[in-house]
């Protein structure tokens, strides 16, 4: 798990994992250390939500909840194929995604914006993409309502 899955994003945080061979090549610099800014710095309100992130996955059947979100996905994303100018749409586990046929130009992108928020979710089109990975605790209304503003973002991207 690295740092940003660990606080889920939230905040600052990022974390290094390497072989005992690595950490000695690192620490034979002129700084024998890993300088590399404030996401490696251990932040302690950072850890503190990583640490509650971690707590909550694990009070949770999360691979249940995963395979949950997987079929509503599955499910509220499928209509999205009919959309003309649609190429794909793929789930895997918790994350949905509509590939358009062609990437999405500043006009696009601002009226799936525009679409996902009037359906009340805040969608990041990138490229040809409009992807989604929705918490693990997502409950199925809010999982519907998601997949709605992703079909409405791509129809209003094409």
């Amino acid at each position: 798990m690295s740092g940003q899955g660990a606080d889920r994003g939230y905040l600052t945080l990022a974390a290094t994992l390497c072989t005992p061979r690595v950490a000695e090549g690192i620490s034979r610099g002129e700084v024998p250390v890993l300088a590399h800014g404030p996401t490696f710095m251990g932040n302690p309100l950072a850890t503190a939500v990583a640490c509650a992130s971690i707590d909550l996955l694990l009070s949770h059947d999360w691979r249940q909840e995963v395979k949950r979100i997987e079929t509503g996905l599955r499910d509220g994303l499928a209509e999205a194929a009919a959309v003309p100018g649609v190429r794909d749409v793929r789930v895997l586990g918790a994350i949905g995604v509509v590939q358009l046929d062609r990437p999405m130009d500043d006009a696009a992108m601002a009226a799936a914006t525009r679409a996902a928020v009037r359906e009340g979710v805040w969608l990041r089109p990138f490229r040809d993409l409009l992807y989604t990975m929705p918490p693990y605790i997502t409950g199925d209304h809010d999982l519907a309502r998601i997949c709605a503003a992703v079909r409405a973002a791509a129809a209003a991207a094409v």
